[in-house]
């Protein structure tokens, strides 16, 4: 396990994550607010009534709760995490009536094809290993009309670029370029996709035709 993975499983790391690591680390990383990323989020994955909702390493949950208060009827989010001590802290601060947590590993996804209505991931897959194979699941248990989203880092392509894929290496976190989300998500038949840089972080989201 790299650096950053064994980052994220710790219980220290957890315990602090949605009161200070990630607003300070995305604030410096995109020069937006949590509370901005929560509202474009349900805005983006289009979330009313009773619809489905998977947020892929979830961490503590404090995105999966946000995205179930957008939610009605039927409607229910559920957060997937491999670390244990991130899903032990978002049952503590982050459970509701709409949400649940389950252990899983984003490769390999244990649902079913075409289950939820919304599908997200933010802020993690540069740290999974085969970041595509996960995404690849995203869009396999994605139903038909369904949305999808994710947060992940950008590569610019100038030295800076060039010198972020260095240190991301070491540390291991995945640093992208522009085309790889957009290609896959094209090339996996999503329509309506659209791609926001803010500095060192990419918004993608699409749709899967109905």
């Amino acid at each position: 396990m790299n650096l950053a993975r064994k980052t994220m499983n710790a219980p220290a790391l957890a315990a602090v994550y949605e009161r200070a690591w990630r607003p300070t680390v995305f604030y410096l990383a995109s020069g937006r607010t949590t509370a901005a990323d929560r509202r474009d989020a349900v805005a983006t994955l289009r979330l009313r009534g009773p619809q489905k909702v998977l947020d892929i390493a979830c961490g503590p949950g404090n995105f999966t709760k946000y995205l179930s208060k957008a939610l009605s009827g039927d409607g229910y989010a559920v957060g997937v995490d491999y670390s244990a001590p991130m899903l032990a802290r978002a049952v503590a601060d982050n459970a509701g009536p709409r949400v649940g947590y389950l252990r899983g590993d984003a490769r390999t996804l244990p649902f079913a094809d075409e289950t939820f209505d919304a599908v997200c991931c933010f802020g993690a897959l540069y740290l999974i290993p085969d970041p595509l194979t996960a995404a690849r699941e995203m869009i396999r248990v994605l139903a038909p009309g369904g949305r999808i989203a994710i947060t992940t880092s950008h590569r610019a392509d100038n030295p800076i670029g060039d010198m972020s894929r260095v240190i991301g290496g070491w540390s291991g976190l995945r640093v992208f370029d522009a085309k790889t989300f957009p290609t896959l998500f094209a090339d996996n038949g999503l329509v309506e996709i659209d791609q926001r840089i803010h500095r060192m972080l990419q918004y993608v989201s699409a749709t899967k035709p109905a």
